[in-house]
């Protein structure tokens, strides 16, 4: 099957880091009536809660997005996913026949709004999978339990902290097979997510060589993904991370599509076999060595080079009046200078990029 051309697919409309079922309401409303909506529950706040299910195949992948509000990526990408599966194509009918696929496109709709990981109630829903003490939670157990997936999608972002391995590239996917026991055996469905993971690596490295990267994999059995590991169900964490300049997170959302695409492909085609558990294997370990900007030779008042500083800084994500703001605090990490990267490099004996730091009100940061 050829991809369609992803252009044409995007929707446009929908776009930037703070995303609400007011942003795609409007979308969701114009699909035809194959598409399923749903109302499924109520948030802590009484905002409902929706599901879009769509096609009529024996294969049924569920896959929910905005479990933590503040990690919108995967919402645009699933949008993108369901503008995809409106088109008229002969691989989008074989698709459909041969598979269902439900989605909750944001979980945590109260979150979402306070652009917050938590929800109304202070909860992280990810690691509320045992007491089920929130709303939404209950609502992903019952979507579960009635929709029988054998495939679960568990659609995150993540900070910009993340490299591959102990490269400078950042992990601008990650994915994770999650574990289902404390000893992080490998059982038949976690078999099953690894190969999985194997055919979208295949995939992604074509388009993003080396910026891909694998989770950490310790068991909670709290998180949802470990919690539906357990009980049989293949389940795949996904990551959108950062892409260079892409603070809005609108090129990682076309990887994190693709990804997804890939992967119900790959069900359909029952190709999970021509996939290893080593090649999952194979994928690096995600490392925690960006900051968002590092600033060279900031004792640029002594003009002694041989004494000079590097000063990382990091973006507070912060919302203001419905769009997301990227504020630079003076970061305190543990790591030595020679073990982190910048997103952006900057030299204080650059006049360009001094110039740079003084427009962005910088400067203050390093005195």
């Amino acid at each position: 099957m050829k991809d369609l051309d992803y252009n044409k697919i995007r929707v446009a409309t929908i776009s930037g880091r703070y995303i609400t079922y007011d942003h795609v309401n409007e979308f969701l409303s114009s699909l035809p009536d194959i598409f399923v909506i749903k109302i499924e529950g109520e948030s802590v706040r009484k905002e409902s809660i929706k599901s879009i299910t769509f096609g009529n195949g024996p294969k049924k992948i569920l896959m929910w997005s905005q479990m933590h509000g503040n990690e919108s990526t995967t919402t645009k990408a699933v949008v993108d996913l369901l503008s995809y599966f409106n088109q008229d194509s002969t691989d989008v009918l074989k698709l459909v026949e041969e598979c269902t696929v439900k989605i909750i496109p944001i979980l945590n709709p109260d979150g979402a709004r306070d652009y917050t990981r938590v929800n109304a109630n202070k909860i992280d829903l990810n690691r509320d999978a045992q007491n089920l003490s929130q709303p939404e939670s209950r609502i992903l157990k019952k979507v579960y339990e009635n929709f029988q997936p054998q495939f679960c999608f568990n659609l995150h972002d993540q900070r910009t902290i993340f490299n591959v391995g102990k490269t400078n590239k950042p992990a601008t996917v990650s994915f994770l097979a999650p574990a289902f026991d404390q000893e992080r055996n490998n059982s038949p469905s976690r078999k099953m997510s690894m190969k999985l993971i194997a055919a979208m690596n295949s995939k992604l490295q074509k388009e993003i060589p080396g910026q891909i990267g694998r989770y950490d994999d310790g068991f909670n059995e709290n998180c949802v993904g470990d919690a539906f590991q357990m009980k049989n169900t293949p389940t795949v964490l996904f990551e959108a991370g950062h892409y260079e300049n892409d603070y809005e997170r609108d090129i990682t959302r076309k990887f994190i599509y693709k990804a997804i695409l890939k992967g119900i492909k790959t069900i359909v085609d029952d190709g999970l076999d021509e996939f290893t558990v080593d090649q999952y294997v194979s994928i690096p370990e995600n490392g925690k060595q960006f900051v968002d900007i590092v600033v060279e030779n900031t004792d640029y008042e002594s003009n002694y080079l041989t004494k000079s500083k590097i000063s990382p800084i990091q973006f507070k994500e912060v919302l203001i009046f419905g769009k997301v703001e990227f504020k630079p605090e003076l970061h305190i990490f543990e790591k030595k200078p020679s073990e982190f990267f910048g997103h952006k490099t900057l030299n204080c004996n650059d006049a360009n990029d001094m110039l740079w730091l003084e427009e962005n009100d910088l400067l203050k940061l390093l005195s």
